[in-house]
């Protein structure tokens, strides 16, 4: 799944509006200051309650563009909303997430954050 996700996260990037995204300022501390584990924990917690249900509330809009590092991840790896999700990693809207589809959703996200760090610089 390595090469697959790291395939897909690329030509995601490649995207005019996904390729702006960037870990800055105060995301970038929340990081910093409290660990990749911490973020990936509210990475599941923002997934289970916001992405994961059948029909989500204000699906499209319910991803604010900043204020968590996982907001800024969610855009950047077009996890932010079911559309974009069924569109580029063919998880198909409609359907509660699974838990493996949850997996997949939150590893996406925090790859992309671990990425933003230079290489042998990985966040704490």
């Amino acid at each position: 799944m390595t090469d697959e996700l790291d395939d897909r996260l690329h030509r995601i990037g490649q995207h005019r509006f996904r390729a702006k995204f960037r870990l800055r300022g105060r995301d970038r501390a929340v990081v910093d200051l409290r660990g990749i584990a911490t973020v990936r924990k509210h990475a599941e917690d923002l997934i289970a309650r916001r992405l994961a249900p059948a029909d989500p509330p204000n699906d499209g809009k319910q991803t604010p563009y900043r204020g968590h590092p996982v907001f800024v991840a969610q855009h950047a790896t077009a996890t932010c909303c079911r559309t974009c999700l069924a569109r580029w990693h063919a998880i198909p809207a409609g359907h509660e997430l699974d838990s493996a589809e949850r997996t997949y959703v939150v590893a996406a996200i925090c790859r992309w954050i671990e990425q933003q760090y230079a290489p042998g610089h990985p966040p704490p």
